[in-house]
C-alpha cells in the first residue's frame, strides 16, 4: 500500500457498493476476502425497500423521516416501518463487517447517497422532489451531514483500526447541474442548481469525515473539476464512459493528487478478459496524457464499473477477484 499526497493510504482495489443476494455475513466474508487491503461495507438492495441506496441513506437522516409511496421515497412526520427496516439492515451489515474485520488496520470504505442525488430522489409531501425547493435541499443536506457523522463514528467504534473512507454516491449530480431532473408530472424538469451552491453543499457534507471522501458516479460527464474543488480526495467513475472531453480534467486530477477509482470491470455478468487486458485502456490513457507509467498503480484504485446488485452471486465474486488481480498486474508491470 502506498501513501498518497494527502497522506492517505489507499488499497489497490475495492468494490463500488451493492452486491447481489441478501446474506450480510456471506457478503462481508466475500468482500473482506477479496479486498484484504481495502474492504468496504456492502449494500444488499435485493432485501427490499430500505436496503436500496436511497432508502438506506434516508434511514441515516437526523430528525427527517421517509416512507415509501408508489412513486418513490417521500418525507413523513415520524419514523415508520420503512425507516426502522432501513436502520435494522444497516445494523446487520455493520455486525457482519465487524465480525470479518477483527484486528484490521487500513482503509475501509462506506457508501452513502450524496446530498444532490438524495434531493433529486426524495419527494416532499406534495410529490415534488426536494431538489426543486432550495430550502428543502439545504435542510436535507444538513440532516444528511449529521446522520453521516453518527454513522462514521459507529463504523470507527466497530473497526477501531480502520481509516474510514466515505464514498458519496452522486449518479444524479450531472442531471442536477444541467437541469435534467424531471418533475413529478414528467413533463417539466427542475431548474439547474447553481454550480456554486452544488459545490458548497458537497463541501459541507464532505467535511463530516476526518478521513478522505470519494465521490462516485457511474453516469456520463462526471464533473471532475467541481468535485476536486469541493474537496473530494478521490473520484469513482465508470471508465468505459470517459470521452476525450474528460481527458484534460483526468490529467489535472492525477497531477493534483486526486485518487481515481477506475471502474473497469462490468457490473453485470459477462466473460472477463485476462486481468492485464482489463487495464489496457488505463495504460493507453496514461500514455496519451503523457503521465509517468510509474504513477499508475498509486494514482488508481481498480473497481467494478458500478454496483453489482444486478449480477449473479458467482459473477459478483469473480468480478471482485478480477479487480484485485487487475490492480496487481498494474503494480507488477506499470509499463
Amino acid at each position: 500500500m502506498s501513501a498518497h499526497e494527502g497522506g492517505y493510504v489507499w488499497g489497490p482495489a475495492t468494490g463500488v457498493g451493492s452486491m447481489p443476494g441478501g446474506d450480510a455475513r456471506e457478503t462481508a466474508r466475500t468482500v473482506t476476502g477479496s479486498f484484504e487491503d481495502f474492504p468496504y461495507l456492502a449494500e444488499l438492495p435485493a432485501r427490499g425497500p430500505g436496503a436500496d441506496m436511497i432508502g438506506r441513506t434516508a434511514g441515516m437522516l437526523v430528525e427527517m423521516y421517509v416512507h415509501l409511496e408508489p412513486s418513490g421515497w417521500r418525507f413523513s412526520d415520524r419514523p415508520g416501518r420503512d425507516t426502522r427496516r432501513a436502520r435494522s439492515w444497516l445494523g446487520e451489515d455493520l455486525d457482519a463487517l465487524e465480525e470479518f474485520t477483527q484486528g484490521y488496520t487500513g482503509p475501509l470504505k462506506v457508501q452513502a447517497v450524496g446530498p444532490w442525488t438524495l434531493a433529486a430522489s426524495l419527494e416532499l409531501r406534495g410529490g415534488e422532489a426536494a431538489v426543486g425547493d432550495p430550502g428543502a435541499a439545504r435542510d436535507l443536506a444538513g440532516s444528511l451531514a449529521e446522520g453521516l457523522r453518527a454513522h462514521l463514528a459507529e463504523v470507527r467504534r466497530r473497526v477501531p483500526g480502520a481509516q474510514v473512507v466515505l464514498q458519496l454516491d452522486e449518479p444524479s449530480l450531472t442531471a442536477v447541474l444541467r437541469g435534467h431532473v424531471r418533475t413529478a408530472s414528467g413533463y417539466r424538469t427542475y431548474r439547474a442548481v447553481d454550480r456554486q451552491v452544488v459545490e458548497g453543499t458537497l463541501r459541507d457534507v464532505m467535511g463530516v469525515n476526518d478521513g478522505p471522501v470519494v465521490v462516485h458516479s457511474c453516469a456520463p460527464d462526471v464533473p471532475f473539476a467541481l468535485l476536486r474543488r469541493a474537496g473530494a480526495a478521490g473520484v469513482s467513475f465508470d471508465f468505459s464512459l470517459l470521452t476525450e472531453r474528460d481527458e484534460e480534467s483526468i490529467g489535472e486530477a492525477v497531477e493534483g493528487g486526486t485518487q481515481l477509482f477506475a471502474g473497469i470491470v462490468p457490473g453485470t455478468d459477462t466473460a472477463l478478459p485476462d486481468p492485464a487486458g482489463s487495464v489496457m485502456g488505463v495504460r493507453t490513457l496514461w500514455r496519451r496524457l503523457g503521465l509517468n507509467p510509474g504513477t499508475l498503480a498509486e494514482s488508481l484504485v481498480i473497481t467494478p464499473s458500478c454496483g453489482l446488485a444486478g449480477a449473479s452471486p458467482a459473477y459478483a465474486r469473480a468480478a471482485l477477484a478480477h479487480c484485485a488481480r487487475a490492480a496487481r498486474s498494474l503494480a507488477d508491470n506499470p509499463e
